[in-house]
């Protein structure tokens, strides 16, 4: 039953350092054989199988939400294919988690996406959601604790070989609406009401916000069997490079430095190291094995000068790449709901607003909410009730035409 999920009451200020920090974890269980006995390696040999959302790997694991709680849940580590940014079959982690409450007809399942963890494999979510350090594991829980089931994935290279494709627009909600489909074909999970034949919600905030709005806008094309009823954003990165002009030389100067690697892990032709310092190269190693709470203090005040030779922003190789991650730009299959923080100190406010806008042009029903006076990680927290209330409504079959005339 769904009450038989505690909520345990989590002080804002504790989930506030956790979301700010994005502590590592503990290593999951150790590995049960694989379905297809396929390695589990990032990229797949040629001729593999490789339909998106098939299972490579799955392993016992288990949730909680806060260090020392355990929850009833039944929880897997798996390893599935997805598609990588230029289309080529990758391999991705994630977990499928569900309530252990007796249920086994179909129930929703929501495919979340976490906001920054950092791009070393210690940072990634399943990694830490065996010992209640995954900072987004309260957000959730107050989806399981609804009866939803959630596939949470690691992206791209975060739990698996290779550098984490970091703000990579198509890479990300491949590797989110993948993780649906392979929750849905995972034999455990099928015993508690994980099924095919239920509703799907899409759902993520910051890099989370991002990965799931493209996944919205891919969903109808990439993955049309999906039963995708709703996505619910917040604090979209939508557009990088006004993302960057407000975050250069401040305090998150770091989380360029990590949308840069990521997209040279996309495209190792844009030849990232060629423009680094002696100390941007240095930095680029944090970046790539720390988590976002190190690689944040060690990219704190930096400018783009202060650790390249030249900017590889002003080539038109580096603009080309950027570009091609704007969300906004496609008619999503489902409606969604688009939150923001007047307040986001991270991506700007505005930014959200010309999402909205131009979703709205489209044609999108689209759900927008402010929430005035809110920091980025405090609307984070404020937000994701009402996300999940109103995904809830789209599963109970209500219609909604959003509130794009208003």
């Amino acid at each position: 039953m769904m009450s038989a999920l505690r909520r345990r009451p989590v002080a804002a200020g504790a989930v506030l350092a956790v979301a700010v920090l994005g502590l590592p974890g503990s290593a999951a269980a150790q590995s049960t054989t694989a379905p297809d006995g396929a390695p589990n390696a990032s990229r797949s040999a040629p001729g593999a199988k490789t339909a998106p959302g098939k299972i490579i790997r799955s392993e016992p694991s288990s949730f909680q939400y806060t260090p020392g709680v355990p929850t009833p849940t039944k929880a897997w580590k798996i390893t599935y294919r997805s598609t990588s940014a230029n289309g080529r079959p990758n391999a991705v982690s994630g977990t499928v988690i569900v309530p252990d409450d007796g249920r086994t007809t179909p129930r929703p399942l929501i495919t979340y996406a976490v906001g920054t963890v950092g791009l070393g494999d210690k940072c990634a979510p399943s990694a830490g959601f065996p010992g209640g350090t995954t900072a987004e594991a309260p957000l959730v829980n107050a989806a399981l604790v609804r009866g939803y089931a959630v596939a949470v994935t690691d992206y791209e290279g975060l739990g698996t070989p290779g550098d984490h494709t970091y703000m990579v627009a198509k890479a990300q909600g491949s590797a989110v609406l993948d993780a649906a489909r392979a929750a849905q074909r995972h034999p455990e999970a099928a015993k508690f009401g994980v099924s095919a034949n239920a509703p799907v919600g899409i759902m993520g905030y910051s890099q989370g916000g991002g990965a799931s709005a493209k996944a919205a806008e891919m969903a109808g094309t990439y993955a049309p069997e999906l039963k995708v009823k709703g996505t619910a954003s917040g604090g979209v990165p939508a557009d990088l490079a006004k993302v960057a002009e407000s975050l250069e030389g401040g305090d998150s100067a770091g989380y360029l430095l990590m949308s840069a690697v990521g997209q040279n892990a996309a495209n190792p032709a844009l030849g990232l190291k060629k423009y680094l310092t002696k100390e941007g190269r240095k930095l680029a190693e944090v970046v790539r094995n720390e988590c976002v709470g190190t690689v944040l203090e060690a990219g704190r005040g930096k400018t783009i000068e202060d650790v390249t030779t030249s900017n590889p922003l002003d080539r038109p190789e580096w603009q080309r790449a950027i570009a091609k991650q704007l969300i906004g730009t496609k008619r999503t299959s489902a409606p969604t709901f688009v939150y923001h923080g007047d307040a986001d100190e991270t991506i700007p406010y505005a930014v959200g607003q010309k999402l909205r806008a131009d979703w709205c042009a489209k044609g999108n029903a689209v759900e927008w909410q402010s929430f005035p006076g809110q920091s980025h990680v405090g609307t984070a927290i404020q937000g994701n009730g009402p996300a999940l209330e109103w995904l809830g409504r789209r599963f109970a079959g209500e219609p909604t035409s959003g509130n794009c005339g208003t």
